[in-house]
């Protein structure tokens, strides 16, 4: 009965109501969903061999991290559907920038806008992790995902000094 005590803890500690809490987390895999989707795209719009191995390493990081979410959202007591990417609020239309880069097919272009993104990303991981007692049975969980997405965003920054 861990999961029942767990619950009994979110809801006695949190000052939002559990269901905002769950939105939260749903809000971010919307995002992480976004992020699988743009990166596998921009795979298919690359012809540099290496960006394309990039790209496709961070998507499938993305798929992991879509996966542990799901599971928090689970402990919630709630289910978390979304296979796909989910183009609601300001955060996801970054992602829109991303797809409309990579109709240029031009590398550059396809990485700057990667980053829009994952700057997107990493401020909504930022807020999370910042509301502690609302978050706290997940934090461990969202530091690491933020930490890989801001790995991944030095990455691509690092492609794009090297794209001048």
């Amino acid at each position: 009965m861990r999961n029942q005590s767990t619950m009994e803890n979110i809801q006695s500690s949190s000052l939002k109501p559990k269901k905002e809490v769950i939105n939260d987390l749903i809000d971010i895999l919307q995002l992480v969903n976004d992020g699988k989707e743009g990166y596998q795209t921009a795979a298919e719009s690359t012809e540099t061999p290496e960006l394309k191995a990039l790209f496709l390493q961070i998507s499938g990081e993305r798929i992991v991290y879509a996966a542990e979410l799901k599971e928090h959202i689970a402990l919630h007591g709630e289910e978390a559907d979304n296979q796909k990417g989910d183009i609601l609020g300001g955060l996801h239309r970054a992602w829109i920038t991303i797809k409309q880069a990579l109709s240029s097919k031009e590398d550059k272009a396809i990485l700057t806008a990667i980053t829009t993104g994952e700057s997107a990303a990493i401020e909504k991981y930022d807020a999370c992790i910042a509301d502690f007692a609302d978050h706290a049975d997940h934090i461990t969980l969202l530091t690491e995902q933020r930490d890989g997405i801001k790995a991944a965003l030095a990455e691509i920054e690092k492609k794009i000094v090297q794209a001048n």
